[in-house]
């Protein structure tokens, strides 16, 4: 397995509607545990291919301990609303809360290639519609206010030097944190 490098808000890559998987291939296998990888060291609980510079209908989460792939997802089911604080691993330091369904059902294909379907609640719902709008190029920022989202904006500008070239790129330390954490599990 490898880390692979973060795209950030700037990152055309980051707006893109991705692309339908018809198979699930050892490369997809291998892109999967990549992310998953880098999603860990990131201190992250989702993350979407788009994030990874990929434009394949594929996020990873994981919530509490239980990772989950999900591969051409879709929500059919939503209900109730529950509002709470978000961020993202393209867009760091930037929070902001949003109002999303405190129930969703949703349909995908596993890394197996067959189908299944998950209900999430509360974060495991909030993260998996996060992972879903970054399949369909929408980001959370999205979801805020005008004066909000001005705000946010404003603090990314000075955030933003921090990536060249849009790229988020894990430093040592983090890797170090990540790899010393999988040693005390």
């Amino acid at each position: 397995m490898s880390l692979l490098d973060i795209r950030v808000l700037g990152d055309p890559v980051l707006v893109q509607t991705t692309k339908l998987v018809d198979d699930v291939t050892p490369e997809l296998r291998r892109l999967v545990d990549d992310m998953f990888e880098t999603m860990y060291a990131a201190k992250g609980i989702g993350l979407a291919a788009p994030q990874v510079g990929r434009l394949e209908r594929l996020s990873v989460v994981d919530v509490d301990k239980q990772p989950i792939v999900l591969i051409n997802p879709e929500i059919i089911e939503s209900e109730g609303t529950i509002k709470g604080e978000e961020g993202c691993l393209s867009i760091p330091e930037i929070y902001g809360d949003v109002e999303r369904a405190a129930r969703v059902v949703v349909r995908a294909m596993g890394v197996d290639g067959k189908p299944f379907e998950i209900e999430g609640r509360e974060l495991l719902s909030r993260c998996m519609q996060h992972e879903i709008d970054h399949l369909h190029g929408r980001l959370f920022i999205y979801y805020l206010s005008a004066l909000k989202r001005r705000a946010a904006m404003s603090k990314w500008s000075k955030e933003k030097e921090k990536y060249p070239g849009n790229v988020r790129r894990l430093t040592a330390d983090e890797v170090a944190a990540h790899h010393h954490r999988d040693e005390e599990l």
